[in-house]
């Protein structure tokens, strides 16, 4: 299965402003749509449970999309829970993988946190990053990434998606 993590950031690489995770309140229209027509194409979404808090008031539920919430504590969203739609689970990412690609489908969109991000990533199981470099510089926030793997990665394509300069950079991921 091919894992997109799908990530927008500071020029600084933070993914909050400071503490507040509402990436909402910062991102530029032109990311907000981006993502909108990513998951808009998606069959299976997988995120965090405070990307998840952040996005819920968002998300529209709909029979073709499956979205996964990874948490320590599935049973406080079992009043939430859509079989098949919005389901929450306390899984390993390669657990996550291997169940999934067994169910078929053939891509997973990884929609954050930082802590998600960074477990794939120590699991090798990351295949593409989509970045969206927003033109801001934040003095405090979440780091993209916290781990110590090293990993090299290709520039697949670059799209300048305003012009103020946000831009969209889609990469591959090679582990050694």
């Amino acid at each position: 299965m091919k894992v997109i993590a799908i990530i927008v950031q500071s020029v600084n690489g933070r993914i909050t402003k400071g503490s507040d995770p509402n990436v909402y309140k910062w991102t530029s229209q032109e990311d907000k749509l981006h993502l909108k027509e990513t998951i808009g194409k998606a069959s299976l979404i997988v995120m965090g449970s405070t990307t998840y808090e952040e996005a819920k008031r968002n998300i529209t539920l709909l029979p073709q999309i499956q979205r996964i919430v990874l948490t320590s504590r599935p049973q406080d969203y079992a009043q939430e829970a859509v079989p098949g739609q919005l389901e929450f689970y306390s899984m390993a990412p390669q657990d996550v993988v291997k169940k999934y690609g067994e169910m078929g489908h053939k891509e997973l969109l990884l929609l954050g946190g930082s802590k998600i991000y960074s477990e794939f990533l120590k699991q090798g199981l990351i295949n593409e990053i989509w970045l969206t470099v927003e033109p801001v510089i934040f003095g405090q926030g979440k780091p993209l990434i916290d781990t110590d793997r090293n990993v090299s990665m290709k520039l697949l394509s670059l799209e300048k998606l305003n012009d103020k300069g946000t831009l969209l950079l889609k990469y591959q991921l090679f582990f050694s």
